[in-house]
């Protein structure tokens, strides 16, 4: 019998014996562990892809959100502005209105003032004006009583 015989019976033998003692269980054993941890591996990151995915959802809509927020601010405030422009331009007018109403107020009030003042100097003037020609036609007690309560009367009148 040959060398490649007996080992191929030594072979078979040295498996029996592991088969007798087991080791095949122990193998299977590790392997279906080893698959089993595989299995829960590939779950856990199956688990942990689908949290990184609705993450991501999450952070892209509050992104999305942000965006449209910040988009609102910019108008709000352009709005803002352009309310706050108006006001101010409103103001201006306002006021520019009351000015103009007051200076024509006081333009007004010197022109009455500036009338009465002539129209006082114009009284006086023709007063001394009659008071020389009547003094002048009138002369005597009799012209100078006259004339003191023409005077008088003229002054009451005008004032």
């Amino acid at each position: 019998m040959s060398a490649e015989f007996w080992v191929g019976v030594g072979f078979f033998i040295f498996i029996g014996i592991l088969g007798w003692a087991g080791v095949h269980k122990t193998l299977l054993k590790g392997l279906d562990a080893r698959a089993t941890r595989i299995s829960a591996e590939l779950n856990e990151a199956k688990r942990l892809r689908m949290e990184a995915e609705k993450l991501l959802a999450e952070y892209e809509a509050k992104r999305v959100s942000a965006e449209k927020e910040a988009a609102g601010i910019v108008a709000d405030a352009k709005a803002e502005a352009e309310r706050i422009s108006a006001e101010a331009e409103a103001a201006v007018d306002t006021f520019i209105k009351r000015r103009t109403a007051q200076a024509e107020t006081r333009i007004a009030q010197a022109e009455v003032t500036a009338t009465a003042e002539v129209r006082a100097a114009a009284a006086d003037a023709a007063v001394r004006a009659a008071e020389v020609i009547i003094r002048g036609q009138m002369a005597g007690a009799a012209g100078q009583s006259m004339i003191a309560a023409g005077l008088a009367d003229v002054k009451s009148k005008l004032n």
